[in-house]
């Protein structure tokens, strides 16, 4: 098979697999191609598998979730080709401009809440949302959003059993994955509350100095609202927060809901673009929150927890038997 891809620079690293810019030779076309070791992943091709079933079944169907354009294998790797995002990720980006309003971050919120409808519409629970899995297409001010990173992400029908593994980033788990009960599309909106804290308070607020400490504050839903960097915020995006992180999954608004609330329905309508009125101008914490955390655009996970997700699905799939991926047409 003649290879239709050359590749270019470097774009991330995770465990299992780098990120390349990559061009079809033919149309010139710029992608980011996902390259796995086969070697890393033996006996576990089917989380690529599933990664691909999830995204075949999103791609092209929201224009805020990234699209799996190819994918193909040679003797050593395997290659998934996505949009190619230039513009960073969620806090790259506003730590880029001069200033942001809350009016700007609700606009954000809205568009990530919007995609998610469709993700949870179509039956899948995304597991990894969090503000390094929100990318800009392109530089320009008028960018869209890509929620992109659907390596963790499950199928999970109203009837169909409850996902148990251990799956996420730690600072933006909801409590139930940290025990033994199931649990489903509740999860996602726990991190949308979390990434809505982030945005504007500045801090993840489960951030602790240490993963136990960290998964104790989750626990016991132990969120500093501090009254200086909430004062000059609206009651109602304090109200949305909090509506996101409430321990009970049942007790969370649906995606539906979510798009309904006064805060969204009072700021997210705006675009995401410089303060033009006199809100508290949120971008100095945001750059600090970003200097206090490791980035990577293309959605490193945590390694400890996705193995212990791995550790499940092997079992789950213990008898299954890989076979070749191929969109690709052979030339």
């Amino acid at each position: 098979m003649r290879c239709q891809y050359s590749t270019g620079r470097l774009l991330g690293e995770g465990t299992y697999a780098t990120i390349k810019e990559a061009f079809n030779i033919e149309t010139g076309e710029a992608y980011a191609c996902k390259i796995i070791n086969k070697e890393l992943v033996e006996g576990r091709e089917y989380m690529v598998k599933n990664e691909i079933g999830i995204l075949n079944r999103l791609s092209n169907g929201h224009p805020n979730i990234v699209t799996l354009h190819d994918y193909f294998e040679s003797s050593n790797n395997l290659y998934l080709c996505f949009d190619l995002c230039t513009g960073g990720d969620l806090f790259q980006r506003i730590s880029s401009k001069g200033t942001y309003s809350e009016a700007a971050a609700a606009a954000v919120v809205r568009t990530i809440v919007d995609a998610l409808q469709y993700i949870h519409a179509s039956g899948i629970v995304h597991g990894d949302l969090k503000p390094e899995n929100v990318l800009f297409h392109t530089e320009d001010d008028d960018a869209d959003i890509r929620i992109a990173d659907f390596g963790l992400s499950r199928l999970v029908g109203e009837k169909a059993r409850q996902l148990t593994s251990k799956t996420g980033t730690p600072a933006y788990m909801a409590p139930e994955t940290l025990g033994e009960e199931g649990h489903g599309k509740p999860v996602d909106i726990w991190a949308v509350g979390v990434i809505t804290f982030s945005m504007l308070a500045g801090h993840a607020p489960f951030h602790r100095s240490s993963r136990r400490k960290e998964e104790q504050a989750i626990i016991a839903r132990d969120v500093p609202f501090e009254p200086e960097e909430w004062v000059n915020l609206s009651s109602a995006a304090r109200e949305f927060v909090e509506a996101c992180l409430v321990l009970d999954p049942l007790g969370r608004p649906t995606v539906d809901e979510l798009l309904n609330h006064k805060w969204l329905a009072s700021y997210g309508l705006d675009s995401f673009h410089p303060r033009d009125d006199d809100s508290a101008d949120l971008t100095p914490r945001v750059r600090d929150a970003l200097s206090k955390q490791s980035v990577d655009s293309y959605g490193a996970r945590n390694e400890q927890t996705s193995r212990s997700n791995e550790l499940e699905q092997m079992r789950d799939h213990e008898n299954q038997t890989p076979r070749p991926l191929h969109k690709s047409d052979p030339n």
